[in-house]
This record gives C-alpha cells, sequence and structure tokens, in this order.
C-alpha cells in the first residue's frame, strides 16, 4: 500500500447503505473470496434496485492477491456506465482486504473509494464467532445466503 496515496475514508455499515440507497451510481463491491460469497452469504440491494459486484481481491485457498483486481473491477464499472467519479463502498469479512482495494481503486483513478470498517461478519466475539459484534450482518441490513 503506497504512503502518498489515501482513499475517501472508512465509513460503517450503516453509513454505506444509506449512500447506497440515496445515490443511484453509488456502488457496493464485496472483495471476499468465491468460498465466502457462496457459504457466508452477500450483502442483498435488490430492495434498491442495483446488484453487488463480486470482484475477488485474494484468491481461495491460497490467499495470494489477485493481479488483475483493478482491471477486471475497471471494466465491472464501465459496463455500467460508471467511472472514477463513482462512489465505490469495499466489503471484505472485516475491513482489511476492503481497505487494500479502495486504495488499489484509488491509485488507479477512482476518487470516492470508501472501506466499510467493520467488513460483512465484523469482529470475532469472546467466543471466537463472526457476525455478533459488527459488520453488515450483525447491524441488521439485508443479506442473502445460497
Amino acid at each position: 500500500m503506497s504512503n502518498s496515496v489515501t482513499y475517501a475514508g472508512d465509513v460503517d455499515p450503516e453509513e454505506a447503505f444509506e449512500a447506497l440507497r440515496d445515490r443511484q451510481d453509488a456502488m457496493l463491491v464485496d472483495v471476499r473470496t468465491r468460498a465466502e460469497w457462496s457459504f457466508v452469504g452477500v450483502p442483498d440491494l435488490r430492495g434498491q434496485g442495483k446488484d453487488v459486484l463480486l470482484v475477488e481481491w485474494q484468491g481461495f485457498p491460497a490467499g495470494t492477491p489477485v493481479p488483475d483486481f483493478v482491471a477486471t473491477l475497471s471494466e465491472q464499472l464501465g459496463t455500467r456506465g460508471l467511472g472514477p467519479d463513482t462512489p465505490i463502498y469495499f466489503l471484505c469479512r472485516s475491513g482489511v482486504r476492503s481497505l487494500h482495494a479502495a486504495v488499489a481503486m484509488t491509485e488507479a483513478g477512482y476518487r470516492a473509494c470508501y472501506n466499510i470498517a467493520g467488513g460483512f461478519e465484523g469482529p470475532l466475539d469472546e467466543a471466537g464467532h463472526r457476525g455478533r459484534l459488527g459488520g453488515w450482518k450483525a447491524v441488521g441490513l439485508p443479506w442473502v445466503q445460497s
């Protein structure tokens, strides 16, 4: 991560949801792995007439960065007529991978890249479980599981 480039900042899941609801051009990008999408669930924006872009930041099971992440996401945004001024909200499990994705897209010229702090599942609780203390699921935002 470059020290000279930053991103638009962190927002909590509720702030992201409100922005996604209020701005038609705002996009949610879930950067978790295919396994997480399949087994843990994904945010559901169908009530807002939107879909969630699913673009892996790291591959599963190796956990290595996906080298064409920026190109893949840029192409998906472009096919929707969205460009560098599009507000993009990045989500992962807990907010770490999504922060890196927000920085990478900022470095690529996108000007409104936000990290959703707490991610989809939030931090571990005292029993070692996620999804109870914070994150998209814990605050009761819509999601679906396949």
